[in-house]
């Protein structure tokens, strides 16, 4: 998969006032990992479609499925003392997912900046493709403490890996 960001930058003159507009093309080749969940009935509302906070905890498990197959499962990090919490989180609503709909979760992660992780997440419709949600989170990497640590060059490499390896 290749996906395009803009990285947009402003500099102001005096008093504020704007001067300029730049606009950086990213282009990635990322690759993603799939795996496949079921929707429980626990996770419908009375409407019958998933309730809107199960798509967070679907990204939870694209994550952490993510990082296993890079060979760094969160587990180790956290036993390693490197965390990643949550500081950033936006899903867009796209569809439905009735009880026992089987669904696919594409994920990719990234490092973004010096200490932050950001995962993109989609999920799909195992059958036909429909989609139900996508959005993205990002991560602060911390020590046990809470602060901001750099992350690790074991944590660089697998993410680096993720961007150059076909699974």
């Amino acid at each position: 998969m290749v996906f395009t960001r803009l990285v947009y930058s402003c500099r102001n003159g005096a008093g504020g006032r704007f001067w300029a507009v730049t606009a950086t093309c990213v282009t990635m080749c990322a690759v993603e990992n799939k795996f496949q969940l079921r929707v429980r009935y626990s996770e419908t509302d009375q409407m019958g479609t998933f309730y809107n906070s199960r798509a967070l905890e679907w990204f939870e498990c694209g994550r952490t499925e993510f990082l296993r197959r890079l060979g760094t499962p969160y587990a180790r990090m956290e036993l390693d003392g490197v965390l990643l919490p949550l500081v950033e989180a936006h899903v867009a609503y796209l569809g439905r997912a009735r009880y026992d709909d089987l669904l696919e979760v594409s994920t990719i992660g990234d490092m973004v900046g010096k200490a932050r992780v950001r995962f993109d997440v989609s999920i799909a419709h195992a059958e036909g493709g429909a989609d139900v949600a996508r959005g993205y989170t990002i991560h602060a990497v911390t020590d046990p403490e809470g602060k901001p640590i750099r992350p690790p060059k074991w944590l660089v490499e697998a993410l680096d890996k993720g961007r150059r390896t076909e699974w």
